[in-house]
Order: C-alpha cells, then sequence, then structure tokens
C-alpha cells in the first residue's frame, strides 16, 4: 500500500509513461528542462489530491457510524449507546495521538526496521506545502492528505477490537487499552509492514490495504481480549442475540461503501491500479455474501441476513491485502473461499472452545485476515490474473514470505495485547460490576439508553 508498492511489482507508471512519450521533443534541451521538470515533479496533482480527500472522508465513514451501527446492533439494546461511545471515543482519542506522536513513530523516518522514530513529532515539518512524494514514489500529495488518510485507518483499527469484548467491559479500560495498543502494537506493524524501511516491507510482504496491519492485528487483539474478559454474565444461558439486524445490516452496508476509500485509497492515487482495487472490492464482497449464504443454506436450512452481513464483512476483509494486487477473477475465488472459512470459525471453532467473542472479531477479521494475507501471495501470480511478483520472486517464495508476515503479526499482537490487557486490569480493572453488565451499559457507564418504551 502505502509506498505504492504496486509500482514495484510492475505497474507502469502514468507519469513515466508520458514522460517516454514527450522525451524526443524535449531531447535538444535536456540541460536547460531538468530544473523546470524537477520544480514540476514537485506540484501535487489536483486530482490524485481530491481523490484521497475523498478516500479519507470514505474511511473515516467507516468509523463512524458505520462500524458503529454494525456492533451496536449485534448487542442487546442495553448496550447499544455504549458500544457507539466506544467507537466513537477510541477513534477520537486516536486521531490526536496520531498527529502528537503516532505519524512519526510509524513515518517519522528513522532507519530501524521496527520504529519510525521521533522526527515527525507534533507533526514537525509538516506544511500546507510539503508532500508526501517520499511516502509514495512518485505520486506527488500533500502530506497532509497521507496524515489524515493515514489517521483514519490507526483510528478505526482499535475500535474493531471492542466488539469482542462488548457488554462487559468498562468504558474507561477500553479507551486506555487502546491508546496504549495503537502506541505498542498498531505504530511499529504499519512502520514494518508499510514504511519503506520497515522489516516486512524490506522482506517484500504484500499488503496492499491492511490485511495484517489491520485485520490480523485487531482480530488476534480481540480474542486474547475475548478471554482475558471474560464471558459475558449468563452467557450460554440468557438470549443474548442482536437486538437490531436492521441496523446491523446498515453498518455493514456503511462499511461496505466506506471500503472503497480503504482499498482505492490506498493506491494514492487515481490510476488504474485504484481501479483494480475498486473491482475486486465489489466482486469479493458479493461472491463472499453469496458463498455465505449458502453455506447456511446447506447445514442450517436457511440463509439468513446476519449471515449476509457477516459474508460482507469477511468478503472486504480477505480482498483488503489483495485490493491492488490480484485481478478480478482471483478476487471472486477468495471471496467464495473465505465465508465458509470464517463460518467455520464462528459456528464451530467458537462454540468448541466455548470463548466469547460477541461480534466475532476474530473469526471474521483474524482468520479472514489471514486468509487474505496468505492468498495475496498465491493470487498475485501474473499466471492467475494478478499483477505479478518483484523481480525473480516465485509464487512459493512469496506465499512463504506472506507466512513470515502473518506469523510476525499474530505474535506481536498476540503478546504485546496479552501484557496490554493485564497492565490495563492492574490501573483501572477491565470488567464492570455484575450488577452494572445485568443492567446494561448504557445506563450504568453512561447515564442514558438508546431507548425509550
Amino acid at each position: 500500500m502505502r509506498f505504492n508498492k504496486i509500482s514495484t511489482l510492475g505497474r507502469l507508471s502514468v507519469g513515466a509513461g508520458a514522460a517516454a512519450l514527450l522525451a524526443p521533443a524535449f531531447a535538444f534541451a535536456q540541460d536547460a528542462a531538468a530544473p523546470v521538470a524537477a520544480a514540476a515533479a514537485a506540484v501535487p496533482d489536483k486530482g490524485d489530491t481530491a481523490f484521497m480527500f475523498l478516500s479519507t472522508i470514505l474511511v473515516l465513514f467507516m468509523a463512524i457510524p458505520g462500524l458503529g451501527l454494525f456492533y451496536g446492533g449485534l448487542v442487546r439494546s442495553k448496550n447499544m449507546l455504549s458500544v457507539l461511545m466506544q467507537c466513537t471515543v477510541i477513534a477520537a482519542s486516536v486521531m490526536i495521538i496520531w498527529v502528537v506522536y503516532g505519524y512519526s513513530f510509524a513515518f517519522g523516518g528513522s532507519e530501524s526496521p521496527f520504529f519510525g522514530g521521533f522526527a515527525k513529532m507534533f507533526l514537525s515539518g509538516v506544511t500546507k506545502d510539503s508532500t508526501a512524494a517520499t511516502f509514495s514514489q512518485g505520486v506527488v500529495i500533500p502530506e497532509y492528505i497521507f496524515v489524515m488518510f493515514q489517521m483514519t485507518f490507526a483510528a478505526i483499527t482499535p475500535a474493531l477490537i471492542i466488539g469482542a469484548f462488548a457488554e462487559r467491559i468498562k468504558f474507561s479500560a477500553s479507551i486506555l487499552f487502546c491508546i496504549l495498543w495503537v502506541t505498542f502494537v498498531y505504530f511499529p506493524i504499519a512502520h514494518m509492514v508499510w514504511d519503506a524501511k520497515g522489516y516486512l516491507f524490506g522482506l517484500g510482504a504484500l499488503d496492499f490495504a491492511g490485511g495484517t496491519v489491520v485485520h490480523i492485528n485487531a482480530g488476534v487483539a480481540g480474542l486474547i481480549g475475548a478471554i482475558m474478559v471474560g464471558k459475558r454474565t449468563g452467557f450460554g444461558k440468557d438470549m443474548m442475540a442482536p437486538h437490531s439486524m436492521t441496523l446491523t445490516y446498515v453498518g455493514a452496508a456503511m462499511l461496505w461503501v466506506g471500503w472503497f476509500g480503504f482499498n482505492a485509497g490506498s493506491n494514492l492515487e487515481a490510476s488504474g491500479g485504484a481501479m483494480l482495487a475498486t473491482v475486486n472490492t465489489f466482486v469479493a464482497t458479493a461472491a463472499a455474501i453469496l458463498s455465505w449464504c449458502l453455506v447456511e443454506t446447506f447445514t442450517r436450512g436457511k440463509a439468513s441476513m446476519l449471515g449476509a452481513a457477516s459474508g460482507m464483512i469477511a468478503g472486504l476483509v480477505a480482498v483488503t491485502p489483495a485490493a491492488g494486487i490480484v485481478g478480478p477473477m482471483g478476487a471472486i475465488v477468495m471471496g467464495i473461499i473465505v465465508s465458509p472459512l470464517c463460518y467455520f470459525f464462528v459456528s464451530v471453532v467458537k462454540n468448541k472452545f466455548g470463548y466469547d467473542d460477541t461480534a466475532d472479531v476474530f473469526g471474521v477479521h483474524g482468520v479472514g485476515g489471514i486468509f487474505g494475507a496468505l492468498a495475496t501471495g498465491i493470487f498475485a501470480s501474473a499466471s492467475l490474473g494478478g499483477i505479478g511478483y518483484a523481480g525473480e520472486q516465485t509464487m512459493s517464495g512469496q506465499f512463504m514470505v506472506q507466512v513470515q508476515a502473518v506469523v510476525i503479526t499474530l505474535l506481536w499482537t498476540g503478546i504485546g495485547s496479552a501484557i496490554l490487557y493485564k497492565l490495563v486490569d492492574l490501573i483501572v480493572g477491565l470488567r464492570v460490576p455484575v450488577e452494572a453488565e445485568r443492567e446494561g451499559l448504557d445506563l450504568a457507564s453512561h447515564g442514558e439508553a438508546a431507548y425509550h418504551s
């Protein structure tokens, strides 16, 4: 993604092509033209800037209101506002953190493969005239739009986690955990995967828009949280069905719309690469919806709206790391495969092990992200319709690089998240009292109710 890794995989640059066509006309005055060309290269492209602005707003739309409504509909009515509040306050907190030190920790320009450094603290050096050409390999956009686009990714990722332990965590604990988590887990992973000096970037790991950084990262943190926070009171005995599938569907649909900013925007310019990411976001998601509905039809006799919404998210998650890398037919196959995998985890594995992942964060984001990251290494092959591999890389070689990226992400977020949950438990405690849980977190934590009879 962020450094337009597609260009390193063989995508032709529009600017480079234009330069090649015009070269003969200017050959007679190369020395005189060079300073002009250099100056022109530093001017942000207005079309790309507008495209990235729209993409940034679409990703915000995913978090607020999309994710909040999606999760809110999945919980009981007495906890609706608590979910909305967590999504909103987590996103707001991370936005401030991002401009204070997060951007620097991820993209501060250090030579470290694990840490971006302190050079961009408080957005030092970022002005209305600075550009992000350094981060996008020739695509010149204002640095502020790059900062904001990355900020929306950082804001939504920890908000994804809270669906795993919704309905029983303290509001203060969820906020404190997410602040610590982005600092010690998200920013280092973002640097490793998307910064040109990052360790996984150096290995050649492919992650176009966040399979490892966002979905595996959040999914595993959610699983650890669900286990460490513990099951909801009455889990397995009381009725805990979603209180509004209508709101869940509305939220899922908003996520799909916003995801075009997520995936297409990761191309960093309005070019054919962005359109490839767009069509893949359409077809992989559509295939996953149909696949989940078919699996439910064969296993339980009926396709459900919850299943269709789950398939929608699973398809989006799976195609995220591959969006600008695989071809549309490969994206369809990924969508078809991911739904049975996620369905197996949410309906069989979760029940077998007995953990209480309220919104199936691990079963959809974690499992879908792992599958998507690995499948990207396969379907990137030109023989399968993808854009091909860099240099002399082979399918088996790229697949093993993807395995390394997945394992490192699993270990980093798994160990780091467990330590941070324990730390938060020691500071403020993770769970609300049983009485507050039975009353509902809307009233117990916020003193208001989502609905009035």
